[in-house]
This record gives structure tokens, C-alpha cells and sequence, in this order.
């Protein structure tokens, strides 16, 4: 099958993006594993008119508006190939055997976020362990908050959380501030903790216990911290798709119009951007499928 479109990740951005061409009436594929990267967060905050519903509900609805255009197609499986073929379209072949040609391409892979190696973490990860203030720093604010260091940016998210409640930021072996930054953080009340974190555990109230080296416990409401990542799908690079080096990893680079260093090749969404929440989800995977559509209008 043969389609104008092919978009490879249906979370926020992938939808978006598909929305866009099935609302021009062009054939429009959507291919996704089911494995959105907040499945772990019980609710969204700070999305326009969404603040507060569970991600998988607002995701089940962005779906089934797509899927009432009658060239909008989505198969739940995992894209493991693509590659460009001699009619400068692209072949996608999906990990049940299943291939697909497409006149245009738009990544909305995502990213796979590499956690911290501590004891309890990844069990609180998305519930009280957190990344980013803004998706889930008003249910938190208020009390004691930990920041688990992971290397230099680690500062930079102790200031910034700083504004939600009474940081402590755990060096963990990753960071010990110089003068300066001992400085900038007595500015903002910030305690530093240098010991090692040897486990995080759930309190009674619904918070974590940090356990450090030696035997001591702090009390925290949450624990942010900011995972490296890693692309969770090979089709950029097998695609010969150039990257730029983030905050946290690797992001596919797209231009002013969303596109990669491949002709065709669009890409929106956590993979190709530094900043990540929902709504710059949204905003770069519309924006994604408005351009492809028009690269097959005007060439």
C-alpha cells in the first residue's frame, strides 16, 4: 500500500502530525508500538484545555478524531526499517513482517530515557520521581524537594526547582559545586548533599525516603532528576538523518519547516528537540504535517 504520508510514532506529536494530512484527504499512515514515553504519569498538567486528564485519555481521543477521516489509517505495530527506494519514496517494513511505501516520512519516535542506577527509582519513575517541572511541579510544590544529580545541568534544575518548594541537590558522586555555585545555590536555599544515594523508598504519606551512604535518610515529597536519552527507534539513522548534540542526548536536526537533513524526511516531537513536554509535542508535529503536506503541493 502505497500512501502520501506515512508517520512512524502516534503519541502526541505523531497524531498531530497525521491529523494535518488526513484533514488535506491525503492517504495518511499511522504506524505505533503503543509505548508513549509519560505511560508512566497518571495525569498531564500544563496542556491547553487538558490540564489534569491521564496522558492514554487524551491520546485514545486524539485517535479516534483522526480515524473518523476516511484516508487516515493506524496499525499498532513497531517500524523497523525504512529506507529510501529509486522513486525517491521510502519503504517501511514494520516488525510483523508488514511493508508500506510512502511519498514523505515523519518521525515522531521519541526518546528512551536512561535512568539513574539507584535501588527504588525506576519503580517511582513518572509518580514521584520526576523531570519536569512544569508537567508536575504544582502537585508537588510546597515542601521538601530533592534533585538527584546526573552531571552539569543538575544545577541548572536545582535553581529552576527551587521555585517550587525547598531543594536539596543530591551530588550522588556526579557533581561537587566549586565557590560559585555554592554561592548561586545560598542564594536560592538550596542544600547540597554530598553523599551517595544508596535507595529510594516510598514513604507512608506518598513521598520518598532518599537513603544515603552511612545509614542516613532525608525525606522528600519528590525527587527530580534529568535522564540522559537515547533514540527509541533506528529509523533516523538508517534513514542517513543528521544529529544534534542536546542537554540530555542525541536530537535529530530539522530545519525551519521540521525537516531533517533527508529530503522528505520530517521529524517533530521529544526526538527532535531539546525541550520536552506535551505541548511543543503538539506544536512541532502540527507544524511536521502541514509541511509535508505542502513538499507534496509544491515539490
Amino acid at each position: 500500500m502505497q500512501y502520501d504520508l506515512a508517520v512512524v510514532g502516534g503519541s502526541f506529536a505523531g497524531l498531530s502530525a497525521a491529523i494535518q494530512a488526513a484533514r488535506a484527504r491525503r492517504n495518511v499512515l499511522v504506524i505505533d508500538a503503543g509505548q508513549p514515553r509519560n505511560r508512566f504519569a497518571a495525569h498531564s498538567h500544563g496542556f491547553f484545555g487538558q490540564d489534569g486528564r491521564a496522558p492514554g485519555a487524551i491520546l485514545d481521543d486524539a485517535r479516534r478524531q483522526l480515524l473518523a477521516y476516511p484516508t487516515a489509517k493506524l496499525i499498532q505495530a513497531r517500524a523497523n526499517n525504512a529506507v529510501a527506494n529509486s522513486s525517491s519514496d521510502f519503504d517501511i517494513t514494520t516488525d510483523g513482517g508488514e511493508a508500506f511505501g510512502a511519498a514523505r516520512l515523519v518521525l515522531a519516535t521519541g526518546v528512551r530515557d536512561i535512568l539513574p542506577e539507584v535501588p527504588g527509582l525506576a519503580g517511582q519513575w513518572g509518580k514521584t520521581v520526576l523531570h519536569c517541572p512544569y508537567c508536575h511541579g504544582f502537585e508537588v510544590s510546597g515542601g521538601p524537594l530533592g534533585v538527584l544529580a546526573t552531571g552539569p545541568m543538575s544545577m541548572h534544575q536545582a535553581q529552576l526547582i527551587a521555585d517550587w518548594g525547598d531543594v536539596t541537590l543530591f551530588g550522588n558522586g556526579q557533581m561537587e559545586p566549586d565557590t560559585e555555585q555554592m554561592h548561586a545555590m545560598e542564594a536560592k536555599t538550596i542544600r547540597f548533599e554530598p553523599a551517595t544515594v544508596s535507595e529510594l523508598s516510598e514513604d507512608r504519606s506518598g513521598g520518598l525516603i532518599v537513603h544515603l551512604d552511612g545509614g542516613r535518610q532525608v525525606g522528600v515529597r519528590a525527587m527530580f532528576t534529568a535522564p540522559r536519552n537515547t533514540m527509541a527507534s533506528p529509523l533516523a539513522e538508517q534513514l542517513g538523518c543528521g544529529f544534534t548534540d542536546g542537554f540530555l542526548g542525541p536530537i535529530i536536526t530539522v530545519d525551519d519547516r521540521q525537516q531533517t537533513t533527508v529530503a522528505g524526511v520530517y521529524a517533530a516531537g521529544d526526538a527532535a528537540r531539546a525541550m520536552h513536554n506535551i505541548a511543543f509535542a503538539v506544536s512541532g508535529g502540527t507544524f511536521a504535517g502541514v509541511c509535508a503536506h505542502q513538499s507534496l503541493v509544491f515539490g
